[in-house]
């Protein structure tokens, strides 16, 4: 692994991974057109930077969030009533255990399911369907009524979804914010707060992730300056491809990213069975 790699695959995972194109998707495409190797836990290092441009865009969101948590604990150490009654009504409150539910799903998901996922779906032809398939949820729910829900109105059962959804995402191709973003609009969430929320919802999975893989990174035989390269790369490649793609949630249509999807999914397809 090379300086260069490394900075270029770490702007891949900033921008796949927030735009919903798929991050593990190019993240395997990538490095085989550069001819490099790379490991799980470069590759951890690389979502941990984007953990990075997720905590510097939405700070003043995850502070609220967290200080809500903490409120709504100490509701709890009152009565169960008044616990209830916060999550009812104060937004904070509410958008943390929203994100807690949603949660649990995802987790039980990747602990059962992710190293059988990745045995039985290994290689590019499955990368090439499942790209496909994320182009079809994004060109589907573009054409579905957009809604106004928001924190204030989401139901647990829809966060619930959601987290089932961001599961999916250990399908190789399937777009973790493709696949969350998706199921908001199918929801009726507003466009502005399905992609927050999309976005929020990653930082307890990244964040466990990398905590799981962090104690084998004195294993990677990689210079400390390529890691710090690939790292800062994905921060600043993440940090912008959210501000675009919260600007292009308001008021552009998310086709693009489905012809994007379905082009490199159908290259794929091909590229694999031809060669």
């Amino acid at each position: 692994m090379d300086l260069i790699s490394a900075i270029i695959l770490g702007a891949v995972q900033g921008i796949s991974e927030f735009l919903p194109i798929s991050s593990s998707a190019h993240l395997v495409l990538v490095p085989h057109l550069l001819g490099v190797e790379t490991s799980l836990v470069f590759d951890t290092i690389l979502h941990l930077g984007t953990l990075v441009a997720i905590f510097s865009v939405f700070w003043k969101d995850i502070v609220n969030i967290l200080k809500g948590f903490i409120l709504s604990i100490l509701d709890l150490t009152e009565s169960k009533e008044v616990f209830l009654k916060g999550i009812r009504e104060v937004p904070a409150k509410r958008f943390a255990w929203l994100l807690i539910v949603a949660t649990i799903p995802t987790g039980i998901m990747g602990i059962l399911f992710k190293d059988a996922i990745e045995t039985i779906f290994r290689g590019t032809l499955f990368i090439g369907v499942f790209l496909i398939i994320t182009g079809i949820l994004l060109y589907m729910s573009e054409r579905h009524k957009s809604g106004s829900i928001t924190e204030r109105d989401m139901t647990f059962k829809q966060a619930i979804a959601l987290g089932v959804c961001q599961g999916l995402a250990v399908l190789p191709g399937i777009s973790r914010s493709g696949a969350t973003i998706s199921a908001g609009l199918f929801a009726g969430l507003n466009r502005e707060y399905a992609a927050r929320y999309s976005f929020i919802l990653s930082i307890p999975a990244v964040l466990g992730a990398g905590l799981i893989q962090i104690k084998d990174i004195v294993t990677i035989d990689v210079s400390a300056f390529v890691l710090v390269a690939g790292f800062l790369s994905s921060v600043i490649f993440g940090y912008l491809s959210i501000k675009l793609l919260l600007k292009m949630i308001e008021g552009w249509s998310l086709d693009i990213f489905a012809f994007y999807c379905w082009i490199i999914g159908i290259i794929t397809i091909l590229a694999t069975v031809m060669f």
